[in-house]
Parts: C-alpha cells; sequence; structure tokens
C-alpha cells in the first residue's frame, strides 16, 4: 500500500481536485470547502435563520397601486379579465387612496378609461385641464397630499385609433406627438401630479417634457420613463380596462420594442437618463427580468418594473382553478422582480401584498 505524499504541494493539489469534483465555489481562485464542511441547508433550517441571511427583502415601500378611474359617482365597473379589479369613480378612487396611505404605500398610478364619445384622431382631451384624470389627481392630492400620485403620459386613452401618438397617414408621427405629449404633462403638472411617466415609447420625449417642465417652474417634478417598453402581448387586459382594445388599428410594434432586443432595452435607458429622467421603468415584468437586471447593473438607477395586466390575470387564473397558491405566488412574483434588480413594482397586487407585509411584520 502506497503511502501518503509528504509533499504539501501536492497534498493541496489533490485536495483542492477533490473540492472541484465536489462541485465547491472558487474564491480567489481557491476553491472553498465543500460537503460535508460546508452544508448549505444548515442556513435555510429554520425561519429565523433563513431571514438572517435573506439577500433580498421585499416591503411595502417597493409597491406602487395602479388604478383605473371613470365618471361618475359611487361607480365601480370590473375588469371582466382582471378578476377582482375594478374601474373606480372619483369619489371611490379617493377612498382607495386612503386605503394606500393607511397600508403605508408611497404612491399611485392613474389611468383613465375615457368616454368614445370624448375620443378623437388628435386625442384632445388629454389636454383638457377638467380632464378626468386631472380632477381625479386633484380630489386626491386634497385628501391626501402625502400619497404620492403617479400619471400616465401617453396619448392612446384618448385617441379614437387606440395608438399612443399622433397618426399621419396611417404611421405614428413622433415629432407631431412629442408636441401633444408636452402639453399632456404640463396639464397633468399643473393638476398637482408628483410623478409623470411617459410610457409612449416615442424618440425625445423625456427631454421635451423636461424642457418644459422646467421653463414653466415645474422643477420638482419627476419624470418616470417608461424606457424599456416592449411590443407585448401582456398588456390586453390594461387595453380592456382602458377601453381601447377594440380601437386599435394595427399594432404598437413601430415604437415599442422588439421582444428578441436586450441590448437596444440599454440604449433606451441611456438616452433617457441623459434627456433628464428620475427613474426609468422596465415593462413587462416577469418574462423580462433580465432586462431588469441589465439596466440596474449598467446605470445603477432607480429601477421600476411593471407587473402588467397579463401577468396578474395569468397568476389569478391559475389561483382560480386551484393550480397555483395564490398567497405564495404573489409574493415569488414580486419577490422575483426585486431579486433582478427593482426598486419599486407596479402591480394590482399592492393593496393585498401590502396587508399581507404588515401581517408578517
Amino acid at each position: 500500500m502506497a503511502s501518503p505524499s509528504k509533499d504539501p504541494d501536492k497534498t493541496v493539489s489533490l485536495r483542492t481536485e477533490r473540492a472541484k469534483r465536489a462541485g465547491a465555489p472558487e474564491t480567489d481562485g481557491e476553491p472553498q470547502p465543500g460537503y460535508p464542511a460546508t452544508r448549505l441547508r444548515r442556513n435555510r433550517r429554520a425561519d429565523w435563520s433563513r431571514r438572517l441571511v435573506r439577500e433580498n427583502t421585499l416591503n411595502i415601500d417597493d409597491l406602487i397601486w395602479p388604478l383605473f378611474v371613470i365618471e361618475g359617482t359611487n361607480e365601480r365597473q370590473d375588469v371582466g379579465t382582471m378578476p377582482g379589479v375594478s374601474r373606480l369613480s372619483i369619489d371611490l378612487a379617493v377612498e382607495a387612496a386612503v386605503e394606500a396611505a393607511s397600508l403605508g404605500l408611497p404612491a399611485i398610478a392613474l389611468f383613465p378609461h375615457t368616454d368614445r364619445a370624448l375620443r378623437d384622431e388628435a386625442a384632445s382631451q388629454a389636454f383638457n385641464p377638467g380632464n378626468l384624470v386631472c380632477r381625479a389627481v386633484r380630489a386626491i392630492k386634497a385628501e391626501v397630499p402625502e400619497l404620492g400620485v403617479i400619471c400616465d403620459v401617453a396619448l392612446d386613452p384618448y385617441t379614437s385609433h387606440g395608438h399612443d401618438g399622433l397618426l399621419v397617414d396611417d404611421d405614428v408621427d413622433n415629432d407631431r406627438t412629442l408636441e401633444a405629449l408636452v402639453t399632456q404633462a404640463l396639464v397633468q403638472a399643473e393638476a398637482g401630479c408628483d410623478i409623470l411617466a411617459p410610457s409612449d415609447m416615442m424618440d425625445g420625449r423625456i427631454g421635451a417634457i423636461r424642457s418644459a417642465l422646467e421653463q414653466n417652474g415645474f422643477t420638482q417634478t419627476q419624470l418616470l420613463s417608461y424606457a424599456a417598453k416592449y411590443a407585448s402581448a401582456f398588456y390586453g387586459p390594461f387595453r380592456d380596462a382602458v377601453g381601447s382594445s377594440d380601437q386599435l388599428r394595427g399594432d404598437k410594434k413601430t415604437y415599442q420594442m422588439d421582444p428578441a432586443s436586450g441590448d437596444e432595452a440599454l440604449r433606451e435607458v441611456a438616452l433617457d437618463v441623459a434627456e433628464g429622467a428620475d427613474m426609468v421603468m422596465v415593462k413587462p415584468g416577469l418574462a423580462y427580468l433580465d432586462i431588469v437586471w441589465r439596466v440596474k447593473e449598467a446605470f445603477k438607477l432607480p429601477t421600476f418594473v411593471y407587473q402588467t395586466s397579463g401577468e396578474y390575470a395569468m397568476l389569478v387564473g391559475a389561483a382560480e382553478r386551484g393550480w397555483l397558491d395564490r398567497d405564495r405566488v404573489i409574493m415569488e412574483s414580486l419577490m422575483a422582480c426585486k431579486r433582478a434588480g427593482a426598486d419599486a413594482v407596479f402591480s394590482y397586487f399592492a393593496p393585498e401584498a401590502a396587508r399581507r407585509l404588515k401581517d408578517e411584520r
């Protein structure tokens, strides 16, 4: 029987080789101890230990609640493709805002369902200081001034053709749309909106809006750019909620991003940051978390993600059929966004998740 090697270098080499075969991770070129010295399950054994070593946390400060508003008083309309979500008249939206504040949510986001009679080719209702969104903003800020209010800057809730911009010969005209978006943004800022969120994906709109805000004294109004918004199939239920699904002529592929592209998202973000965006958004969420990760790693600035209506509908639909545990899948999906690098998540689950997080405290 051969005797053990007395050569210390050879002994270290043999130990290293065994560790590599065991799959041990390397640090600074040296493998760390593998099994049985390292048992990763030790840290998972008890709840208190899992909480101590948890790499990411989800809290109420990370959640933004999107709300759909409609005309009327004490009016609630269920959105058929989004079970549990309703369009709310302004008085009920104020009540929802009060609830959001009581839960500790930092902000809500408002989206209007515009009556067909008020929609036209020029999106003229978007520029009306007395439109539905502006009245909702004023009512909410009067009741809960400490709650952040985010407004969508895009023309699709107001156009008769369902596009985010103005059409010229059936094509969305970028530069004419910029002028319209600037007017819409100023109207919303005047109403008291805290964060303007351009979601249209027109080239140059962040710079145009930022310049207009500065020139008109709205120097503290924040800009959240939907910097990487993809031409996704996950938006269907949202379009139902705002009443544009059956009005859209064609598609939005000429201005929203191609789902096959990733590097282009970084170019979009870089341009919007240079133009004055305070924070950026990636939309949709779960299918695009690689983009969230890349944006956060590249720019180290506030990065939000929108858990879209389609994601919501999928999870709720599966939970209603008993295929998924609703409570667990909600929290897991939100945590996935955080793990990918998101600083905040737009989610229709926000109040439900907030209540659960409060209960867990």
